[in-house]
């Protein structure tokens, strides 16, 4: 099956995105909204990252192990089976990372992601975020 011929309307793509970003902001089970072989892609860097578990414990190290973080919704964009995202990653540096402590370093970092959905699973997340600026709190003093 095509991308296309998946897509959703624009109701049910709005329907999926929010009950994501509602069980992201609560702390609840995010991933359920993963599809089994969703795709993360960090756009500065080229990584990537494939499966639900995979992208869910990337996702969540971020916001539990790394940092204690969360992201602020600036604004989405929802069309049928695509979700443009401007958000900010606010929060406090809380774990090591490559073997250098946590700073306990603050920081609040604009961010997108555009998200495609098909049959009401986000099947892949491509991050436009400045993860070296992210990184840098664990140089910070």
């Amino acid at each position: 099956m095509s991308i296309d011929s998946a897509r959703m309307s624009t109701e049910a793509t709005k329907r999926t995105m929010d009950s994501y970003l509602e069980a992201l902001l609560s702390g609840g089970d995010f991933a359920q909204h993963l599809s089994d072989d969703v795709r993360w892609i960090t756009m500065e860097s080229g990584d990537q990252i494939v499966g639900r578990e995979a992208v869910r414990d990337f996702i969540g190290s971020m916001h539990t192990t790394l940092f204690d973080a969360h992201p602020e919704v600036r604004k989405l964009v929802i069309g049928e089976g695509v979700v443009a995202g401007e958000f900010d990653f606010v929060g406090t540096n809380t774990g090591e990372f490559e073997g250098v402590a946590a700073t306990g370093q603050q920081l609040r970092v604009p961010y997108v992601v555009f998200y495609d959905v098909a049959e009401e699973f986000i099947t892949e997340l491509r991050a436009y975020l400045p993860a070296k600026k992210i990184m840098a709190v664990f140089r910070a003093p």
